[in-house]
């Protein structure tokens, strides 16, 4: 029997987090699949640290990450770049996942040489094409793409099916980001980052913020923060861990609103199993990050999401998400019901989480061997 060529493409720290348990699981089917792995570096020092942690060594490295890169920097560079190895490696089907540009533009590329795409993580939506943006119109566009669809809830496989998708090319999975979570959080790993070793995580409520999203650059982000900063000054036994993103954007609203203070721990961004080992300590989590509105809840912390919409309404329904919004009083006043309200936050971390229970990358290759090819 033929074996299979499966090529699975991703650049971003993320991706590579919920795409390293699908590659594991891939490579236990050597006898049936043959798997090439390329990553764009969309994110260069944060991928390196995940595929580090997970093993994964790339066959291809587009390399295109480059200083300020913008969002057409980084398409133009993933086209002409990948034409070249798809049309030499000819895989029977391309793995992308989620939302990000490398997604977009691999699926693009794929469909330009006419090979099918099968989307891990397909069917969320918020139907507001600027928020997330650019995430919300790129995971739209690559489902338009897409020929096979591996779904993290029965409400994101319902989108597909009114937007016309078949079915039988539908897999409801869970998401794999539990998978690569529940790899790690089984054990205690001591602190890579010294900073966070000086927290003293049982004596104080520390919340884990996380900020990152473009459509806050700049005043929504700033907002954000001065509502952080409002209930740290008020709450003597409440801290703050940030790893900040490296993004100059990001980097300007940091220093004008959050440094200076000691009782917020700005540092650098987490390898994987820093952050897993933050979440499991910390009071709870706030984050404009989508990732971590489904794997805290697994760890049975609460969420707040600094967004004023999330294409995650499984977590709302069920109670381990609260919308927190973007602007200085939504979040200063979520931040302090949450430190307050002891019921509510009891009830966020016993609620049920909807994203998975830690088998999805079986299901996708379980799928992808009797349907595909």
């Amino acid at each position: 029997m033929d074996k299979k060529k499966i090529m699975v493409i991703f650049g971003t720290r993320p991706e590579a987090i919920k795409m390293a348990p699908v590659i594991k699981e891939l490579s236990k089917h050597k006898d049936k699949i043959i798997t090439k792995i390329v990553v764009t570096s969309q994110h260069k020092e944060m991928l390196i640290q995940v595929l580090k942690i997970f093993d994964i060594k790339p066959d291809y490295d587009l390399n295109i990450m480059m200083l300020k890169q913008s969002l057409f920097d980084i398409n133009i560079n993933i086209l002409s770049r990948l034409g070249k190895i798809l049309d030499e490696e000819k895989p029977q089907l391309v793995l992308v996942h989620g939302d990000t540009p490398t997604s977009y533009a691999s699926a693009l590329a794929s469909f330009y040489c006419k090979i099918p795409v099968a989307h891990v993580e397909a069917g969320l939506r918020t139907y507001d094409k600027y928020d997330p943006f650019p995430e919300e119109v790129n995971r739209q566009l690559i489902d338009i793409i897409s020929d096979y669809f591996f779904v993290p809830t029965e409400l994101a496989k319902n989108n597909l099916l009114k937007e016309g998708k078949e079915e039988k090319n539908i897999c409801v999975t869970g998401n794999t980001v539990i998978d690569a979570l529940l790899s790690v959080a089984g054990e205690n790993y001591p602190f890579a980052c010294q900073d966070l070793n000086k927290i003293k995580f049982n004596d104080k409520r520390v919340i884990l913020l996380t900020c990152h999203r473009r459509e806050s650059w700049g005043g929504r982000m700033e907002g954000i923060f001065r509502g952080v900063r409002r209930a740290v000054d008020e709450f003597e036994d409440v801290e703050v861990v940030f790893p900040v993103h490296p993004n100059p954007a990001i980097q300007a609203s940091v220093k004008k609103v959050l440094t200076g203070k000691p009782k917020i721990h700005l540092v650098k961004p987490l390898n994987y199993r820093d952050m897993v080992m933050t979440m499991k300590k910390c009071f709870f989590v706030a984050t404009d990050s989508g990732g971590l509105q489904e794997e805290a809840p697994a760890l049975n912390k609460p969420v707040l999401v600094l967004r004023n919409t999330t294409e995650r309404p499984e977590g709302i329904k069920t109670g381990t998400l609260m919308l927190a919004g973007t602007d200085e009083q939504g979040v200063y006043r979520k931040i302090k019901l949450l430190l307050t309200d002891k019921s509510l936050y009891r009830k966020m971390c016993r609620a049920k989480n909807p994203y998975g229970d830690g088998k999805a990358s079986q299901k996708i290759v379980n799928f992808i061997c009797k349907n595909i090819g």
